[in-house]
C-alpha cells in the first residue's frame, strides 16, 4: 500500500519525503518491522521511541512515524518522516488501513468491566457458536476462531497492529462475530481506535489499576472503560453495579440492555430460583419472554452475572434459549474457578483472582459451599499497585481458614518483601497462615495439610502459564505443578 493511502484520517503535524513508496509492513517494535516496512516510533513509560529508529532501518524500515514534538529535520535518516499529533492513535488508523478495516466486515462485540471479561467472552462465543455462527475470540488466553486457537496472547488486548492483523485474519477465515475483551489501558492507550462496535459489555466497576503507569484514580479508570461503550451500537450494562448502572443516565441515547438480580432489568435472574454448588450455577432468567432455567459449570454468584452478561449480550444476535442452555451447560475457562483433577481426591481450584474484589468473590463464592476449611495459596504480582497488598491480606485471613503466601508475578520486586506487605493485612484477622515464598513449594505446603472435604483455592496466575522474574518468563503450568507435587508425595509416602 502506498504511504499516502496508508496515513489517510492520521492527523499529521509535519512530513518530509517522498508518501508515494510502497509500505509492506508496519509496527511500533523495530524488531518486527521488516524490509519495506513503516516503523512508528512512540515513546513508551522507558524510552523514547526514535532510539529504535536505526534498529527498524537496518531490519528495512522506509518510512517513520514520530511524536509530535520531534523536530524531524533534525533526524537525518535518508527516508520519509512523518510526525503525528497521537502516535498511538496513528498506529491503530494505520493499522485499520493497512488491513482495510476488517471491523466493519464482521459484527465486534467488546467486552470490558474489572472481573469477568475472560469468562463473558468464552460464554458469548459459546452461545454464538451454538447458534450457529462462526465465532473470532481475542483475549487474554489467547486468540480463537471457533474451537481452534490460533496464538496464544500475553495480555488482555493486544496492540492495535496485532488486533487488525487478527480480525483481518477471521474475516479471510469466514467468521461473522469477533468478540474482544478490552481493557481499560487499552482504550488509554487507543488500541481500538478505528473499530467499529455492534455491541459492549461492561460487567462490573471495582478497584483495580491504580498506578502511576495506569490511571490516577478511579474515575479516570472508569471513564476509560466508559469511552468503550461509547463507540458502540448497542451496549449492555450490569444493574446491579452501583457505578456501572449510571450509563442509563450518562448515555440515554443507546439503546440499552441490561442484567442482574437485585434490581430491575431487561435480563433478571430469579433471586428465589438459584443454585450455587462446588462444581456448577443454576438460575432462572427470562428468554424470549419465557422463564427458563439455566446451569453453567462454572462455581460461584459472579459466574451467574457473567452468563446473564452473556445472555444479555446475545440477544441482540436472536439467539434461543436452547442454544444458551446448549452452550453454557458444560462450558469450562481455563483458569477461572478451574477445579484441577488429581490422585488424591482434593478439591483444589485455580482462579485468576488478582485484586481485592476477585479474591474476594472467589473466596465468598467458595465460603458458601464448603464443607471443610478454605486453605488460600496465593501472593501477588510485583511492580503493581503496593496499597492493595494488605487489603488483599485481611480479605484472605477474613474468609479463608488458613493462607499460604507465596510468589506470584513477582518481576522485579523482593518476593519476600511483596509477602510481608500482604501479612501486615492478615496479622490483625487472628487467622493461621504461613510465608512459603516459592510458588511450587508453597503449593506442596497447602497439599500437605489438606484433608478430605477442604478446598484448596489457589489465585493469581489463572490461565497464565509461567513466571516472571527480572525480565524473564518461565514455563510454569500450575496443573502440571500440582500433579508433579502430589505424584512425589504419594511416592515419598507423605500423603494422609
Amino acid at each position: 500500500m502506498k504511504l499516502k493511502n496508508l496515513l489517510n484520517n492520521v492527523e499529521i503535524v509535519n512530513q518530509k519525503g517522498d508518501l508515494e513508496i510502497d509500505i509492506t509492513n508496519l509496527h511500533s517494535d523495530s524488531r518486527k518491522i521488516k524490509q519495506g516496512g513503516l516503523f512508528i516510533a512512540i515513546n513508551g513509560f522507558a524510552k523514547d521511541g526514535i532510539q529504535f529508529i536505526p534498529s527498524a532501518i537496518e531490519n528495512g524500515a522506509v518510512a517513520v512515524i514520530v511524536e509530535p514534538t520531534v523536530d524531524i529535520n533534525s533526524l537525518e535518516y535518508d527516508i520519509p518522516i512523518i510526525s503525528v499529533k497521537n502516535t498511538r492513535k496513528a498506529l491503530a488508523i494505520l493499522s485499520c488501513n493497512f488491513y482495510d478495516n476488517p471491523s466493519k466486515k464482521l459484527k465486534l462485540i467488546g467486552v470490558t468491566g474489572t472481573k469477568g471479561k475472560t469468562t463473558s467472552t468464552f460464554m458469548i462465543k459459546s452461545i454464538l457458536q451454538q447458534a450457529g455462527h462462526k465465532v473470532g475470540l481475542i483475549g487474554s488466553i489467547a486468540v480463537y476462531i471457533n474451537d481452534e486457537k490460533i496464538e496464544d496472547t500475553d495480555r488482555t488486548t493486544p496492540e492495535s497492529i496485532e488486533i487488525q492483523k487478527h480480525l483481518a485474519n477471521m474475516v479471510d477465515n469466514g467468521v461473522e462475530i469477533a468478540v474482544i475483551e478490552v481493557s481499560s489501558q487499552a482504550m488509554k492507550l487507543d488500541r481500538v481506535t478505528g473499530c467499529e462496535f455492534e455491541a459492549a459489555l461492561f460487567t462490573n466497576l471495582s478497584e483495580d489499576h491504580i498506578s502511576k503507569n495506569e490511571h490516577p484514580d478511579m474515575e479516570d479508570y472508569f471513564n476509560c472503560k466508559l469511552s468503550l461503550l461509547k463507540i458502540a451500537k448497542n451496549i449492555i450494562i450490569n444493574n446491579d453495579d452501583e457505578k456501572v448502572k449510571t450509563i442509563s443516565s450518562i448515555l440515554p441515547e443507546k439503546n440499552i440492555i441490561t442484567f442482574s438480580i437485585d434490581n430491575d432489568s431487561t435480563f433478571k435472574a430469579n433471586p428465589e430460583n438459584i443454585t450455587i454448588t462446588d462444581s456448577y450455577i443454576d438460575f432462572e432468567v427470562p428468554i424470549n419472554g419465557k422463564p427458563e432455567q439455566i446451569e453453567a459449570a462454572i462455581p460461584g454468584k459472579f459466574s451467574i452475572y457473567n452468563a446473564l452478561g452473556a445472555i444479555a449480550t446475545t440477544s441482540v444476535f436472536n439467539v434461543s434459549s436452547q442454544n444458551i442452555k446448549d452452550a453454557l451447560k458444560d462450558l469450562k475457562v481455563l483458569g477461572r474457578s478451574e477445579l484441577v483433577p488429581n490422585k488424591l481426591g482434593l478439591t483444589i481450584m485455580i482462579d485468576y483472582a488478582h485484586t481485592p474484589s476477585s479474591l474476594e468473590s472467589i473466596l465468598t463464592a467458595v465460603k458458601s459451599y464448603a464443607k471443610g476449611r478454605i486453605i488460600c495459596a496465593w501472593g501477588v504480582g510485583g511492580d503493581r499497585d503496593k496499597a492493595k497488598r494488605p487489603v488483599m491480606g485481611e480479605i484472605s485471613g477474613r474468609l479463608a481458614d488458613y493462607t499460604v503466601l507465596m510468589s506470584d508475578q513477582v518481576r522485579t520486586e523482593d518476593p519476600l518483601q511483596i509477602l510481608k506487605d500482604i501479612e501486615k493485612g492478615i496479622i490483625p484477622t487472628g487467622k493461621p497462615y504461613k510465608i512459603v515464598v516459592d510458588r511450587t513449594e508453597g503449593i506442596r505446603y497447602a497439599i500437605s495439610i489438606a484433608e478430605k472435604g477442604d478446598i484448596i483455592v489457589i489465585p493469581g496466575l489463572g490461565h497464565d502459564l509461567y513466571l516472571e522474574r527480572n525480565g524473564v518468563k518461565y514455563p510454569y503450568n500450575e496443573r502440571e505443578v500440582i500433579s508433579q507435587i502430589i505424584d512425589e508425595m504419594i511416592a515419598n509416602g507423605e500423603t494422609k
